[in-house]
């Protein structure tokens, strides 16, 4: 029973740990921005979870707690007339844990996981100078990405807490945003993404972890009071993600549907700052996640102009 527990703990931990990564895409990540623009970004983020692992095994009394602190790097260019843009975010996070009633607790503080994006707009985001940019009106936009979560982070496969995963994430995902409304002060944006892991091969020292595909689908809708602030709801669905240990399976296939809410403040023209809050409804496998996020974005370049 505490071999099989262990395991499932270090499953849910494992989840838990990905959540040093954004649990949403951001709303209004693809509207457009003039060509040239640079933007960095500092993140602090808190999240803390009551964990039911599986519906064969609740855990009662296990708790973890996770603070990251992250920096982000994008650099917004043209090609063949469409807006692209890459990214990189580097974060290092504290993560604890704890079952009550045992002696199952650890706490480990160190670099996550870091992670990369390249971006760019299909339609409805022409490449802009700063110039043109001024006279663009928001339309309905296409867009695509592809991110990936690099295992650098801190791992020892011996350990039930870790801050790395010790695999890759690959996350394609397709969006459709678009204004509405009076002055079009409204939008809405739709991402559909999934995310694809490779083995951990060290699993728990000598095990093989594997994941299957994990399908997500978001919505957010939005409302720009002025220029200088907007307000968002946010929600995201995602299911399947099933897991296996030297090829047994876990039977621990995921349905995880989160809410959240942003507000976006733009102090001037370069700098602004962000408040979001996450909590899972519904957690079939998944974490009981609860979380917030503070982000300070400062914008330089050519093209440089705060996000919508």
């Amino acid at each position: 029973m505490i071999k099989r527990l262990l395991d499932c703990l270090a499953v849910a931990i494992l989840y838990f740990s990905d959540l040093a990564h954004a649990q949403f895409t951001d709303p209004h990540n693809y509207d457009n921005t003039a060509v040239g623009t640079n933007q960095i970004e500092l993140a602090y983020t808190y999240a803390r979870s009551d964990v039911s692992i599986d519906t064969g095994l609740v855990i009662a009394g296990a708790k973890f707690n996770l603070n990251v602190a992250t920096i982000d790097y994008s650099r917004y260019f043209g090609l063949a007339n469409h807006l692209m843009w890459v990214n990189g975010a580097v974060p290092i996070a504290g993560l604890s844990g704890s079952v009550t009633g045992t002696t199952i607790r650890s706490s480990i503080t160190g670099a996550a996981d870091s992670s990369y994006q390249v971006a760019a707009l299909l339609k409805g985001g022409p490449a802009l100078s700063k110039a043109d940019f001024d006279n663009y009106k928001p339309e309905t936009i296409v867009g695509v990405s592809l991110s990936v979560a690099a295992p650098s982070g801190q791992y020892n496969g011996n350990k039930i807490v870790n801050l790395g995963s010790d695999r890759w994430l690959i996350r394609p995902e397709i969006a459709l945003s678009h204004p509405f409304g009076p002055e079009q002060k409204w939008q809405l944006d739709t991402y559909a993404n999934c995310e694809f892991y490779t083995d951990d091969t060290s699993y728990r020292g000598i095990k093989v972890l594997s994941e299957q595909p994990l399908p997500g689908f978001e919505g957010h809708v939005s409302y720009t009071f002025n220029d200088k602030l907007w307000a968002a709801i946010d929600t995201r669905y995602s299911l399947r993600g099933d897991t296996s240990i030297n090829g047994a399976d876990q039977n621990d296939s995921q349905q995880n549907f989160i809410i959240g809410s942003e507000v976006n403040l733009a102090l001037n023209s370069q700098h602004s700052l962000v408040f979001e809050f996450a909590k899972a409804l519904a957690h079939r496998n998944g974490t009981a996640y609860t979380g917030f996020t503070v982000k300070y974005d400062f914008v330089w370049g050519k093209g440089y102009r705060t996000k919508r």
